[in-house]
């Protein structure tokens, strides 16, 4: 455990188990970032983590994938489409519609906290990170913003300081996805050689990888809470329970 909270770090980042993209079970027609799946969450007092990324009239938009194939109807880019068409596009397995980042604001309305992860396409815009900024700005509940591209880290601090911001990570960032970025990147992540430009208040870290050398490193010269990501197993939680301050879950009810 970290000895005490980072300045920008409130004790409500870690002190409930955190339900990765809501609460969800697809078994039960409950898919992830959905209103039922917030829903959930908010019945047990989980704090709640989501995905942001922007639709093409530039809303914040509350969905994971690039591609809309996997969860929904609809085909392509989720990126292409504009709020309202995505709005309206069927998902599977359920009667939930996707939400705008205000819409999930509203249905939270500060009864749990709420981390909220930026997607990236890795390429420099910051605009999403703009975008959940001045949404939350009208916002009273606990909430926090992380990303694994340091450029949106980094825009957070910039634009709205005052607004917890964490850094998501792996350490070997081996998965064929990472494919995109170049070695000397990978290991810049991997290694946190970003901390002078993002700063931030916490670190979400692959389960899998931990312990971590670089967050070992980072917290000898500051108080950076962990959260262990994405927890499924009995082995996950133990490895949480030892090297992170709270478990970001899926897949069973802690």
């Amino acid at each position: 455990m970290a000895d005490a909270p980072a300045p920008n770090a409130p004790a409500w980042l870690t002190a409930r188990p955190i339900a990765h993209r809501a609460l969800h079970d697809a078994a039960r027609g409950v898919i992830e970032n959905t209103p039922s799946a917030v829903d959930a969450a908010l019945a047990r007092d989980y704090a709640i983590e989501v995905d942001i990324q922007l639709s093409a009239d530039g809303e914040a938009m509350v969905f994971h994938d690039d591609t809309l194939e996997r969860l929904t109807l609809a085909e392509g880019p989720a990126k292409a489409l504009s709020a309202a068409q995505l709005k309206a596009a069927e998902m599977r397995g359920t009667t939930d519609r996707m939400m705008t980042l205000d819409d999930l604001l509203a249905r939270i309305a500060g009864r749990v906290p709420l981390i909220i992860e930026l997607k990236s396409r890795f390429d420099g815009d910051t605009a999403v990170a703009a975008r959940a900024v001045a949404v939350l700005a009208g916002y009273d509940g606990p909430a926090a913003l992380m990303s694994f591209d340091p450029d949106l880290v980094a825009a957070v601090r910039t634009l709205a300081p005052h607004i917890p911001r964490g850094i998501t990570m792996e350490h070997l960032y081996d998965d064929p996805e990472w494919g995109i970025l170049s070695a000397d990147t990978r290991h810049e992540w991997g290694n946190l050689l970003h901390l002078p430009r993002t700063r931030p208040d916490f670190i979400a870290h692959y389960v899998k990888e931990l312990p971590s050398a670089a967050v070992d490193r980072a917290r000898a010269g500051a108080p950076l809470p962990v959260l262990a990501w994405t927890v499924r197993t009995p082995e996950d939680r133990a490895v949480a329970a030892l090297h992170a301050d709270q478990m970001i879950f899926e897949g069973f009810l802690p």
